[in-house]
This record gives C-alpha cells, structure tokens and sequence, in this order.
C-alpha cells in the first residue's frame, strides 16, 4: 500500500509539474511567437500530390544549384532514401554552393551522428530546430518545427506536406501509396520563402543572414496571385476562421488529422446552417494512435448536420489542403488541428489564382472519388472499446 501511495504521490507531481510547465512555457513563448501574413504576391505554382514527382523535380532542381540551397523539413528518415537525399547535399557542398539544412529536433531524431557529421565535413550547415530548453522543458519538448521548406538560389521554392523518407516515395512497409500535396513555386512568393527560412535558422543557429542580398535576387513577379502565411503557434486559428466565414457554397477540407478548435468548429456548424457544402477527406488508416478517434466526436455532429465526411481508402492520406468556392484554395504544412493552430510552426499558401484553383478542385475530386461516405449510424453504434479511446484522445488532443 505504501509503494501504491509512493507511486501515486511522484506521478502527481510530474504531472503537476508538467501541467504548470505547460502553461507558463506557452505564456512566456506567446509573447515573442512570429507570425506573419506577407503581402500579396504573384507566382508561377505547380502542385505535386506525388512524392515520387515531386522529389525527382526537387533533387533535379539541387542538382543544378548554383549558388545556394536551403532546406528545413520536419522529418528526416535514416532509410536509403533519405541517404541518398542527404548524399546530394553533401555533393552540392562539396561543389561550393552554400547548403543549410534544418531539421526538427523531434523529426530528425533518425538521422545518425555519423551522417552529421559527414553532412558538416562536406561544408553542410546543419542544425536541428526546436531543441528543449529549460526552463519550460516540457512545453519545449511538445513544439515542432512543422515547416517544409526548400529554396534554391533564392529563385525556386517548395513548401508542402512531404518530408523526407521512403514512405513519402511509396516504398514504405505500411500506408502505401502516399497522398499528399506540394507546391514548387518560381516568382515574387520565393522571397517569403527565403526569409521564413532564414528566420528559422537565426531562431535555432543565432546567425542573421537575413540581410545577405545574394539570398534575395530580384524576382519576375508570375501569374498567380498567392500570400505566404506564416504562424509559430498563434494566428493560424485566426485564418483559417476567417476563410471558412467567407464561404458562400462549398468548402472542401483534406487533412490527416481532424481535431479542431472550439471556434474552427463552430465556424464550420455555422456554415452549415447557412447551407454551405462541407466535405472533409480524412483517411481510412491513421499513422499515429488516437487521432482518428480524437476526431469522431466532431464528425457525429457534422454529419447529423450535413457534412460529408470522407475516408481514403487509396493508401495513406496525408494531404493539408482547404479549398473555398472557387476563390481561395489553402495549401502548406498544417493540419486542420489544434496541435497546428497552437504548438506548431507552419507555412501555408493562400492562392487567389482562379486557374490554380480549378487544377486543385480537380485533384480534390479525385481524393473524393477514391474514398468512401463515413457512415454516421456506425459512428453512433455501442462499442466501449472505441468510447475509451475517445475519452483518452479528448483528453490528448492539444498533443496528437
């Protein structure tokens, strides 16, 4: 009884501890989050929901640096592709382009301490992003640098759901194929891309290079008129609320995890009532525990109140996509979750560009006919084993 009592009494007080950590790290971090909605741009955007494409296009696109390429991603794998990624920036290096390489601390935590350094032999700057500090550890520990971004001399960029490992190239050992969107971008937007980068990297590195004019040549503005939106844990709530009230007809939402805000959600109920179409993608399959029950209660009410809610079936559906009317069409890095609106850092893209919007509807079309209508009477039958798991992922869910 007494080890019980023992037991009892340290678990509360790692929670306690961990709760108050919490809580005074996100006030503390709130007052100096960076967030940032850039000016309207115009751009030529081609979007890739293949990652073998994409990465194809991406490494072809390296491979004929000239001067520099930055790259931050979230996830960094240890498998043959992620060697071979990592293998060409070494190469790039090795040539004289100046390559930065920024990896989440969380994602990146596969990478080896012998490719590291190989990366740093060669003339790679590397640094991990996000790294715990005391004296919040704990809430240090839950942020994420969510953001994937390449740009290469300052004249191409990419941003995205795709990170990189052989998942993301359909040779993974579960979830196959993968479904994601990625845009590669050329024109004014690249400048935004550059100086979020730089941003982060003076965040993680202390080094300010935002003021190097060879990261920034001068760009011809495109066709398709887009904004860069970046947050850091505050302010994509505030977006994302502002987009759905202004849809009048449809909007259309691919996520892998879909556990809104109190607002985010209210907002959609109200879009509902004034006879929006709502349709969220979601997958059949999750890659992480939880999430997919975290978001049932959400799904019950929107259905009872006409939603339709989707499941891939086609692989693994990893999409971050929001599109509104035939006006605004949302692609970047967060998810349409709490964990994205509070803890994360993101990059999205807002475009404007009727044309682009079009091709993306296009796409989205064919998520939708490669899923199946969740059915709300199965969501409501008796089953205790899913109840728990809902109680516990409520619970979790600013985490997951």
């Amino acid at each position: 009884m007494k080890i019980i009592t023992t037991l009892a009494s340290i678990f509360l007080l790692i929670f306690t501890w961990c709760l108050i950590d919490f809580k005074l790290g996100h006030k503390r971090y709130m007052k100096q989050a960076t967030s940032m909605k850039y000016p309207p741009r115009n751009s030529d955007m081609t979007v890739f929901t293949s990652g073998k494409i994409l990465f194809d296009d991406l490494m072809e696109e390296i491979n004929q640096a000239q001067d520099s390429v930055h790259i931050l991603f979230y996830i960094v794998k240890n498998d043959q592709f992620s060697k071979e990624f990592l293998k060409l920036l070494q190469t790039k290096a090795e040539t004289g382009v100046e390559v930065r390489l920024l990896v989440d601390w969380v994602g990146g935590k596969k990478i080896s301490r012998t490719a590291i350094g190989q990366l740093k032999k060669s003339g790679v700057h590397f640094s991990f992003s996000y790294k715990p500090k005391l004296p919040f550890l704990f809430y240090t520990i839950q942020k994420r640098n969510h953001r994937k971004i390449t740009v290469i001399d300052g004249k191409i960029g990419y941003l995205g759901g795709f990170n990189i490992g052989k998942e993301y190239i359909n040779q993974g050992d579960k979830l196959n194929p993968w479904r994601d969107y990625h845009l590669k971008m050329t024109g004014e937007g690249v400048k935004d891309l550059q100086e979020v980068f730089l941003l982060d990297w003076q965040h993680d590195t202390d080094e300010d290079l935002r003021g190097t004019p060879a990261y920034f040549p001068t760009l011809t503005p495109g066709t398709q008129m887009h904004q860069v939106v970046l947050t850091n844990g505050s302010d994509l709530e505030q977006t994302l609320v502002g987009m759905i009230q202004q849809a009048k007809e449809k909007i259309i939402i691919g996520t892998p995890y879909f556990i809104p805000s109190n607002p985010l959600f209210r907002e959609l109920r109200e879009a509902l009532s004034r006879n929006v179409s709502v349709t969220v993608i979601v997958p059949e399959n999750s890659d992480h525990p939880l999430v997919k029950e975290a978001s049932f209660p959400y799904f019950r009410v929107l259905i009872k109140e006409g939603a339709a809610i989707m499941q891939f079936q086609k692989g693994f559906y990893h999409s971050k996509v929001i599109l509104i009317d035939d006006t605004i069409c949302d692609i970047g890095t967060a998810n349409f979750d709490k964990r994205s609106c509070f803890l994360n850092g993101e990059i999205n893209c807002l475009i404007y560009d009727r044309a682009f919007i079009e091709d993306a509807e296009k796409e989205l079309a064919v998520d939708v006919a490669e899923s199946k209508l969740l059915n709300g009477d199965k969501l409501s039958s008796m089953n205790a084993v899913r109840t728990a798991k809902e109680s516990l992922a409520s619970i979790l869910s600013p985490f997951l």
